[in-house]
């Protein structure tokens, strides 16, 4: 048997067309601040340390369809972000700049877009 080697997910990852924007939204969203900061690459922490979300650009970028159909294109990965007051994340997601989905699967999730459409869902 084989030791498995230490793996550690440091940060997840989106694509973008404008990766500063989109940073900025994050950063308006979970209040979290630049821990790198290029023209194409830019590093969220949250405070105290962990897990960060980053942002690349892509210049090829296609916005994603929430929920997708055939032929649409799909997400390929989604934030799952635990709220307090369902109510009141979602008015500040929408107030930071995401739109709530037109289609919800879920009473205790609300689904959202960020402005380069990648679904997030805030749940209690």
């Amino acid at each position: 048997m084989t030791d498995t080697p230490r793996l550690t997910l440091v940060t997840t990852v989106l694509d973008s067309p404008a990766p500063r924007n989109l940073a900025a939204f994050y950063e308006r969203l979970l209040g979290w601040s630049r821990e790198e900061d290029e023209e194409d690459w830019i590093v969220l922490r949250p405070p105290g340390g962990g897990t960060g979300l980053a942002f690349q650009r892509e210049t090829a970028y296609v916005r994603p369809v929430w929920p997708a159909g055939p032929g649409d294109p799909q997400m390929m990965t989604h934030l799952d972000i635990e709220v307090d007051d369902l109510d009141a994340a979602s008015a500040h997601a929408v107030a930071a700049g995401a739109v709530v989905a037109e289609f919800q699967p879920q009473d205790d999730v609300r689904v959202h877009l960020d402005p380069d459409g990648h679904p997030f869902c805030l749940f209690t």
